[in-house]
């Protein structure tokens, strides 16, 4: 283990950490600090009959349990490591940095400490494609891959063997974002659209937290912006290192772009190194074009153009994205439960294919405005299927929008995701095809987004 990592292990020795949140991300963080001399509390606002084996396991790890309303309450910590879901300035944590306490998160410790380059991707869409296309180019030419963030996989706990001729690929959310005053040494920004406004108290804090991906970069990083979105783009004025930038409409003096005629090219200032033709990637849709624009971008010279090609022409993409579950009777049915917000629905699902489709859609209402879908969806859908809190946002922004007359499309209200399926079943015929993308999040049915494509995926696998 690299002497920064080993320096603030060995300083947690008789500390008292607060770990908050109880899950798969947190139990392997509560075993390495119990193992370097550190008192773990393990902190949640659900009862341990809710937390299941996940609370016997922190228990077995050695932790002490803080559960309930009042999990916060009283800790007596030296550190309390956020878990990103929560609000950055929610009263027990500011009451904590008031009182002395180091209020901290995974991803934050694992910046500081981390001894290989960093390159980190976010952005309200895109993000977890992107992250994986620049693993998987990493790894396709032969270097090792520590990949992680809110990807769901936690990298602190990896520390202990990452050596500094590793590469680390990190998807970060605003809520990582929000907090970490330290930038990757590669940095991509996807686009940016109002999102999880239920969480920020308005866009600003949002584009504010994800700023904070450039806002510490040195003079020796690279930072990728996307033209074609204004508030990425944006970001330039703040860059230190090298810029580059990507964009599916017009040519960029340096980064990857897409001409008129699909041809993928790399430009270093206007010196031009041909990769593909934009049809030859595997995984469909104009918004995995540019996603390998920025993947290109954020990986050129580090990875040859071969090796690009070869990824782009083979990796089949990542589950729950516009993922073909089965095909039943002439109709096809995807998975696009990472459809959690209508911009990524909209470039996901609605762009993909030449048809209309029978979309359902609806879940979690992240307050966010559903105009720039309600027009898509009269142009791309004949049967919408409605569900969950967002179902009369989504119906609403339909029905008033300038391409929908009465029965384009056809919306259905429903009660569940069975019921959903039923109703794609009878109503589908050959050729259809029925996709999934919610275009908000999961939280009011599920824990989140994968849970819920799988149960969708299920349903569909289970029809006869």
């Amino acid at each position: 283990m690299e002497r920064k990592a080993s320096d603030f292990f060995e300083s947690l020795n008789g500390k008292t950490v607060a770990l908050c949140g109880i899950g798969g991300s947190n139990l392997p963080l509560i075993k390495m600090f119990a193992k370097y001399g550190a008192k773990v509390l393990a902190c949640d606002k659900r009862e341990r009959t809710a937390l299941g084996e996940n609370a016997d396991k922190a228990e077995e790890y050695g932790a002490e349990l803080h559960l309930g309303e009042n999990y916060l309450k009283n800790l007596g910590a030296d550190i309390i490591f956020r878990t990103p879901g929560m609000k950055y300035y929610m009263d027990e944590l500011v009451e904590a940095r008031n009182n002395g306490v180091a209020v901290t998160s995974e991803m934050e410790v694992f910046f500081d400490i981390c001894p290989c380059k960093i390159i980190a991707v976010t952005g309200s869409d895109g993000k977890t494609t992107t992250t994986t296309i620049i693993s998987e180019l990493l790894k396709a030419s032969g270097k090792t891959v520590h990949l992680g963030g809110n990807i769901g996989h936690p990298l602190l706990p990896d520390i202990e063997s990452i050596s500094s001729e590793d590469y680390a690929v990190v998807e970060l959310s605003s809520f990582q974002l929000i907090s970490m005053r330290k930038s990757p040494d590669i940095a991509v920004v996807t686009n940016l659209a109002p999102n999880h406004l239920d969480i920020h108290k308005d866009m600003q804090e949002y584009i504010d937290a994800k700023k904070n991906i450039v806002l510490h970069q040195n003079a020796f990083s690279r930072t990728v912006l996307n033209l074609d979105n204004e508030i990425s783009n944006s970001f330039s004025e703040y860059v230190r290192g090298t810029l580059y930038k990507f964009s599916r409409r017009n040519s960029v003096k340096s980064g990857a772009y897409m001409k008129p005629d699909g041809e993928i090219v790399m430009s270093i200032n206007g010196e031009e190194t041909h990769i593909m033709k934009a049809e030859e990637i595997k995984i469909p849709g104009l918004h995995n074009i540019e996603n390998y624009l920025a993947a290109i971008s954020a990986v050129w010279g580090l990875v040859d153009v071969e090796t690009i090609r070869k990824v782009a022409m083979e990796f089949a993409g990542v589950e729950h994205r516009a993922e073909l579950v089965r095909e039943l009777d002439g109709v096809r049915w995807y998975n696009d439960a990472i459809g959690t917000s209508p911009t990524r629905t909209v470039k996901g699902t609605l762009s993909l294919y030449d048809r209309k489709i029978i979309l359902i859609a609806g879940g979690y209402d992240k307050k966010i405005p559903y105009d720039e879908m309600g027009e898509v969806v009269p142009k791309t859908v004949k049967l919408l299927i409605l569900m969950g809190a967002t179902a009369d946002k989504i119906e609403e922004a339909t029905r008033k929008a300038s391409t929908y007359s009465e029965g384009n499309p056809e919306i259905i209200r429903v009660n569940s995701m069975e019921e959903a399926v039923k109703i794609a079943r009878e109503r589908a015929e050959s050729g259809d095809i029925v996709s999934m993308s919610p275009a908000s999040a999961s939280f009011d049915m599920y824990k989140n987004f994968a849970e819920k494509g799988l149960h969708y995926k299920r349903l569909v696998m289970e029809l006869k």
